[in-house]
């Protein structure tokens, strides 16, 4: 069994955590059945950015990165108070954790500025949010990656992208690191993607 942590931030937006909840949810019933996911965050309910509520299945401090195989950060608006549990030492300390023990880490959106904090992405491409007239790329920048204009970035065991619209291509590459290309082709076909 393949477990993979799904780190929940105060602000996250809903979306960009569910195409985790559901390419992998469906893996269980549908696919090979040999993944899990598990919700974690700082407090026991977070708030999305556009209100919705969850409660996560673990705190993060009662996370142990050695019973996971990958790690999955969605990310959230700034106005929203993403920022506040994305680039906090607990969450910057878990990012860390996972990278030293080569597990496979994918970000959505402006989730790339928390690897960035983190310093996992010092001399790496990545992306992030790319809207024209934003600064999450010359953020993401400061941080010493290398930033590449791409909907989605491999970069090693990390995995970048650029918006919410991108979240199932992570997903879906996340699934297939942790299982084949078969049974990815199998869960998306089911999924109605072509």
């Amino acid at each position: 069994m393949k477990r993979v942590l799904l780190l929940l931030a105060d602000g996250f937006e809903a979306v960009e955590a569910s195409v985790f909840t559901d390419v992998f949810g469906w893996n269980e019933i549908e696919g090979n059945g040999e993944t899990e996911l598990v919700t974690a965050g700082l407090r026991e309910e977070l708030k999305c950015t556009w209100n919705f509520r969850v409660k996560p299945e673990m705190l993060l401090q009662d996370v142990k990165v050695e019973d996971f195989d990958a790690l999955a950060i969605g990310g959230g608006f700034e106005q929203a108070g993403y920022f506040k549990d994305a680039f906090s030492k607990e969450f910057q300390d878990i990012i860390q954790q996972f990278h030293q023990q080569k597990k496979i880490i994918g970000a959505i959106c402006i989730a790339a500025l928390a690897l960035g904090k983190s310093g996992i992405l010092k001399g790496k491409k990545a992306t992030t949010y790319s809207y024209p007239g934003n600064t999450r790329k010359q953020e993401l920048q400061q941080f010493g990656a290398e930033v590449v204009q791409a909907p989605f970035i491999e970069e090693g065991n990390i995995i970048t992208c650029a918006s919410p619209s991108v979240g199932f291509d992570v997903s879906f590459l996340m699934l297939e690191k942790l299982t084949s290309r078969k049974n990815v082709e199998k869960v998306r076909g089911l999924m109605g993607f072509s």
